[in-house]
């Protein structure tokens, strides 16, 4: 992606897996992860992975002495009325899994792009993909569970991984599932440098 004045374009993650992402549609970020606490403080999961993306992009942003245009975003998974971030442990992680096998649930990704000096108003969105389980017996779950796959995923899973062996199918963008929508914001994204360029 072409940038006027070559604008960096930091990432307030250190997910290996967004970064991949952004790389695959030709977008190399500086990355820089946000410091923030991740609490979710409210029931509705849209609206956390909203609110939490903003946050990490307004705590990124503060600690950028330069102007860069950061993209933050957070994941969660939603399922029988729960938000699921990610398993602290191993029986946290089986726990997870046991309330979305052999069910649908939905996957959540918030976005915000921001400028780190002023100029265009943040944009924050969020994509929703739904995510067909196939039934698991319990020596299946224990299994994926004490491996380390889970560990720093929304939801306890991986649908990239090992866990893929038990997706049904989904309805929605995979990327989203992965951590980032990267068709979505690879359109913001566009949308948001044409705009900050006419600004400046």
């Amino acid at each position: 992606m072409k940038k006027k004045q070559d604008l960096p374009i930091v990432l307030a993650s250190q997910s290996p897996r967004r970064r991949a992402l952004l790389r695959q549609v030709g977008i190399d970020p500086v990355v820089m992860p946000s410091t923030i606490d991740e609490g979710i403080e409210t029931t509705d999961p849209e609206e956390a992975v909203k609110t939490l993306s903003r946050q990490k992009a307004e705590n990124v942003a503060d600690q950028l002495n330069a102007r860069a245009l950061i993209i933050a975003a957070d994941t969660v998974v939603a399922a029988e009325g729960k938000i699921l971030g990610k398993p602290k442990n191993h029986e946290e992680a089986a726990e997870m899994i046991c309330m979305i096998e052999g069910k649908t649930h939905q996957v959540y990704t918030g976005v915000t792009l921001m400028l780190s000096e002023g100029g265009r108003t943040p944009v924050t969105f969020a994509e929703k993909t739904d995510v067909h389980v196939y039934p698991m017996t319990a020596d299946e779950i224990a299994a994926y569970a004490s491996t380390d796959e889970p560990m720093d995923k929304a939801g306890g899973y991986a649908i990239q991984g090992a866990f893929s062996a038990y997706i049904r199918g989904i309805d929605g963008d995979y990327t989203n599932v992965v951590g980032l929508p990267v068709g979505a914001l690879y359109q913001a994204l566009k949308a948001f440098i044409s705009k900050a360029e006419k600004e400046v």
